[in-house]
C-alpha cells in the first residue's frame, strides 16, 4: 500500500530530473565559473592539507530515481568512483551539487570528517543552496568554497611539509 502512495512523488521527481539537462548544468556553470572554482580549490589547497573535488550533476538517471536514490547516496557513490578517499592523509572532500534535486552534499574522508562538525558542513552547503535559489551559481559557489577553505585551514592547516596535489582541482560536470 505505501509503495503506491509514493508513486506520485517518484514520478514527479522523474519529471524534474528529465527537465534538467546537461546543457542546463553548463549554463549554470559555464567555463568561466568552472575555471574560477578550479582556481579557488587550488588557492585553498595552499592554505590547508585537505584535497577538495567539486562534482556538478544535472540530474540522476531514471533508474536511480526509481530506486529512490538520494543525492547523499549519489555523493557517496561518486566519492568512491572518483577515489576521493584515496589520499595519503585520508583528507579528501567531495562537494557534490545535484541541480535537479536542488541539493548540495559534502562527503569527507575520515581524516577530515572527525575534525569538522555536521553544522559546519551544513553552513557551507547553505551558502550554495541559498545562492542557487536566486540563480547566483557563480558567486555562491565561490563564496562557499572560500568558507570551506577557511574551515579546512583551521582544522588542517598547510604545514609546508608537502605541496602535493593528490586530486584534480578541475570540477567535473556530469
Amino acid at each position: 500500500m505505501s509503495e503506491h502512495k509514493n508513486q506520485p512523488a517518484v514520478l514527479g521527481r522523474m519529471l524534474g530530473h528529465l527537465a534538467i539537462t546537461h546543457g542546463a548544468a553548463r549554463r549554470a556553470f559555464p567555463s568561466a565559473t568552472l575555471k574560477a572554482i578550479q582556481a579557488g580549490i587550488a588557492a585553498g589547497e595552499k592554505m590547508h592539507r585537505a584535497q577538495v573535488r567539486v562534482i556538478v550533476e544535472a540530474s540522476l538517471s531514471l533508474g536511480a530515481i526509481w530506486r529512490r536514490e538520494s543525492a547523499r547516496q549519489r555523493a557517496h557513490e561518486l566519492f568512491s568512483r572518483y577515489r576521493i578517499w584515496d589520499t595519503e592523509e585520508n583528507c579528501g572532500v567531495l562537494v557534490y551539487l545535484n541541480l535537479a534535486d536542488h541539493k548540495v552534499e559534502i562527503v569527507a574522508d575520515r581524516g577530515v570528517s572527525r575534525l569538522v562538525t555536521r553544522r559546519q558542513w551544513q553552513d557551507v552547503c547553505g551558502v550554495m543552496t541559498a545562492g542557487y535559489a536566486r540563480g547566483a551559481y557563480h558567486d555562491s559557489t565561490l563564496q562557499a568554497l572560500g568558507q570551506l577553505n577557511a574551515l579546512l585551514a583551521g582544522v588542517m592547516p598547510n604545514d609546508g611539509a608537502s605541496d602535493r596535489n593528490e586530486l584534480s582541482d578541475k570540477p567535473l560536470v556530469l
